[in-house]
């Protein structure tokens, strides 16, 4: 078994707790926002003196990607990142998926985490890192973020039968319509024996917490939203459009469950603005081809952050269609970051970010979403209004300021509920020595 190393330590970790991040995906390794998530986590508990290790698997990332691989790279100064790799390829996430335990890798994990004595584990998508049996490893106050419903679903994303909400199990069924070989691991009890080994749950939003209750998860979840950056002191709104017309923005994987396929027919019968889609997936060739004929759609692939927020600045409105439940909507808090108003489907935890921030409209038909795209659009006085609503939101709630503080408060009340005492007071010590930096 092979494992890349990437290793650089600063003065400031000495005081801070040893942190290790399990995750199936990190970045450059990932494909979605959940991955750069964990990352923004792992460089926010850094800069705040903690030493950071995540143990990630880059076979499971090569069995799902599509080109070529990424150029691995070195990540911030006090974290030290972990490429799982072996010798069977492909193999190794195979068996982790259907026995729910880390076959190939698990002797490798268990001995890192023996080794470094690390103080807390804070598992993220382990799905196919090491399923629900690499719980168990390790001695350390452990936490578990529910960055998707796998929890709850094997699928992650509760769309059953490829077609619809998921309103109930039918797990067996739903995996073979979705081409997957059922876990049957999740009917042994083998997932609850190991949840017993997390000190603390983490979902992303009220609704996710809600809709895991509802499916049958018994453990207490703590919410804790994702975050972006800290606002740059002299951060200002660019001046020049990315686009010559008026436009409103989608930004996101193109997958047939973000709900694009109902948004782009509506740009036939609009002309007073585009759409530019953001984003690239397995579902762009059947939306390009939906798009085709109507001028007023541009795609323009994936983009750096930086780029990305030109484009969130200059929108009208940045529409959120999705279809399924997701478990928070990081595009939002972008939006929010960056004076864009949202219009997001009135589904999942939409209506939670939307009218707790004021920065939007929500909408549940075709016919809703158009009348909140004029409104925004004839009054530029109620764009503005939204968008100023939309910020105060992302500085009191969603940045890292705000948002890491209430992280390590679970951490906090794990560790002493974990018996660990010490993991507390150390936290304490660390939070002191950061706010006298």
């Amino acid at each position: 078994m092979l494992a890349r190393y990437h290793k650089c330590y600063t003065a400031a970790q000495v005081g801070g707790l040893r942190f290790c991040f399990l995750t199936t995906f990190y970045p450059p390794h990932n494909f979605g926002g959940d991955g750069i998530a964990i990352q923004r986590l792992a460089r926010a508990l850094s800069r705040l003196g903690h030493e950071i290790t995540v143990v990630h698997d880059v076979d499971a990332y090569n069995l799902l990607r599509r080109g070529p691989p990424p150029a691995s790279a070195a990540d911030e100064p006090g974290i030290e990142t972990i490429e799982l790799r072996s010798r069977v390829g492909p193999l190794s996430p195979l068996l982790t998926h259907q026995l729910g335990t880390p076959v190939v890798q698990g002797a490798r994990i268990r001995r890192l985490l023996a080794d470094r004595r690390f103080d807390v584990i804070v598992y993220h998508n382990v799905s196919l890192v090491g399923g629900p049996g690499i719980l168990g490893y390790g001695d350390a106050v452990k936490l578990y973020m529910a960055h998707e419903h796998w929890l709850i679903c094997p699928m992650h994303v509760l769309w059953r039968h490829r077609r619809e909400l998921c309103t109930g199990k039918q797990c067996l069924r739903c995996s073979i319509r979705h081409w997957r070989p059922p876990q049957l691991y999740r009917w042994s009890g083998f997932m609850e024996s190991q949840l017993r080994h997390v000190h603390a749950f983490i979902a992303m939003s009220e609704f996710s917490r809600d809709k895991h209750k509802e499916f049958g998860f018994e453990p207490q979840m703590h919410v804790v939203p994702y975050f972006l950056a800290d606002p740059e002191p002299r951060s200002a709104t660019t001046s020049i459009s990315p686009h010559r017309r008026p436009y409103f923005l989608f930004v996101g994987r193109l997958e047939k469950i973000k709900g694009l396929d109902e948004v782009v027919p509506l740009f036939r019968d609009y002309p007073d603005a585009d759409l530019l889609v953001a984003g690239t997936g397995n579902h762009e060739p059947d939306l390009r081809s939906l798009a085709r004929g109507i001028d007023r759609i541009r795609f323009v692939g994936a983009m750096s952050p930086n780029d990305l927020r030109t484009y969130y600045q200059h929108a009208l409105a940045v529409i959120v269609p999705s279809i399924c439940f997701e478990t928070f909507g990081i595009v939002l808090i972008e939006a929010f970051q960056n004076r864009a108003p949202v219009i997001a489907r009135r589904l999942g935890p939409f209506p939670e970010l939307v009218e707790t921030s004021g920065g939007g409209e929500l909408f549940d038909t075709a016919r809703e979403l158009v009348a909140a795209m004029r409104r925004i659009q004839g009054d530029p006085g109620y764009r503005t209004k939204l968008a100023d609503a939309g910020h105060r939101a992302y500085l009191e709630h969603y940045c890292e300021s705000a948002v890491v503080p209430r992280f390590l408060d679970v951490v906090r009340g794990a560790a002493l509920a974990a018996g660990r005492p010490q993991v507390a007071a150390t936290l304490s010590r660390a939070d002191q020595a950061a706010r006298a930096r």
